[in-house]
């Protein structure tokens, strides 16, 4: 009598580890294909991607659930771990841009009344599908039902509102300000030190200041920042990246970009009218989605389609508020990677004010959730 093939079996663990292999396979051919066709440059920042996406979804670290932690049950280890890999990247960023200005730019925007209008709308609206920006693409690229919903409609919002950001970026607002050289990068050590210190006051009591999980992940992805910086030019972003793929599509459908000030600038045309491959973002992009993806098949070897129970109400709230992702990101120079993450590591004040009118919207997002019908996750 022959003996079923169950997970515990060795013909199943052989089975797995097959799968497995493959999947480190395809990763590896896909990167040397990128590399051959597109160039060196991209195909790292291919593998850059596929770093974040890993990472993230490995070790269970994003953006948005920390701040859900810390605002539920006042649980300081995710957020102080993002601020902890912020100024690694600090730390080493802000050097290398004030000593190469030619090479290297950072993720600099002005504060304005729509910069941090788009922030707080972001914030609510990433605690409704519970996804930042990089949170949305490792959701989807996992299975997510609701990020797979949420991610082509963030991909429009974006492109909608980077068509309008010149007429809201009208409205008023500051220069650029940053912190630039060692007096920049001693000021920004100093406000994530307050930063840290204030996170700590609000704990609970008995609660865990640092997980030694959410140290690693810290660590891994200011390695990965600074591999996107040397290798980029500029700081890892996702917005960019998903309005272009929209924009793209706007115009192999017969769409005129011209109309848009932003889209028929010089810069943006150009990259509409190229790869994808050769496109900072959307390599990174893809690369989160992949390795995300990834890290589902190993894990499982199945990606987790189980379709949540929810009223009508949470789908077409899911779809608003995937919009309104891109939308207010694109208003607000960045998500939680591009104006929080390297915003302030690259010493943009714009990050901190970003920090600041998100997480206070992340409040009202978290009060929405249960009125919309999307079950409550602590």
């Amino acid at each position: 009598m022959s003996q079923a093939v169950t997970p515990d079996t060795p013909a199943a663990a052989a089975g797995g580890w097959s799968k497995r292999a493959g999947l480190l396979l395809g990763a590896l051919v896909v990167v040397a294909m990128v590399s051959l066709f597109a160039g060196a440059r991209y195909g790292m920042l291919l593998a850059i991607g596929l770093g974040f996406g890993i990472a993230l979804e490995g070790m269970r670290f994003g953006f948005a659930g920390p701040w859900r932690a810390m605002i539920l049950r006042r649980e300081p280890s995710g957020v102080i771990a993002q601020l902890l890999s912020i100024a690694v990247v600090a730390v080493v960023a802000i050097p290398l841009l004030a000593s190469h200005p030619g090479e290297l730019v950072g993720a600099q925007a002005p504060v304005g009344f729509a910069m941090i209008g788009g922030a707080f709308v972001f914030g609510a609206c990433m605690q409704i599908v519970l996804g930042c920006g990089s949170g949305t693409l490792v959701n989807a690229g996992s299975g997510n039902p609701v990020s797979l919903l949420a991610l082509p409609f963030f991909a429009l919002g974006s492109f909608a509102g980077a068509w309008n950001l010149i007429w809201w970026t009208d409205l008023g607002a500051l220069p650029i300000i940053t912190f630039g050289g060692t007096s920049g990068l001693i000021l920004t050590l100093v406000l994530i030190a307050l930063a840290v210190g204030l996170f700590l006051w609000r704990a609970a009591p008995g609660a865990v200041k640092l997980s030694r999980r959410h140290a690693i992940a810290a660590l891994v992805l200011a390695a990965l920042a600074i591999g996107n910086l040397v290798v980029a030019g500029q700081p890892w972003g996702v917005v960019y990246g998903l309005g272009l793929w929209a924009a793209k599509g706007f115009s192999v459908l017969g769409g005129e970009l011209s109309a848009s000030a932003f889209w028929a600038a010089a810069g943006s045309m150009e990259r509409v009218q190229s790869s994808l491959l050769t496109d900072y973002t959307s390599l990174t992009n893809i690369g989160i989605i992949a390795g995300a993806f990834g890290v589902a098949a190993w894990r499982r070897g199945a990606l987790s389609a189980a379709l949540p129970g929810y009223p009508a109400r949470a789908w077409v709230a899911t779809v608003v508020a995937g919009f309104l992702l891109g939308y207010s990101s694109r208003l607000a120079f960045g998500c939680n990677v591009g104006a929080f993450f390297s915003g302030i590591s690259t010493g943009s004040l714009h990050g901190w004010v970003w920090f600041v009118a998100a997480f206070c919207g992340a409040f009202y997002g978290i009060k929405l959730r249960p009125i919309l019908g999307l079950e409550a996750r602590t």
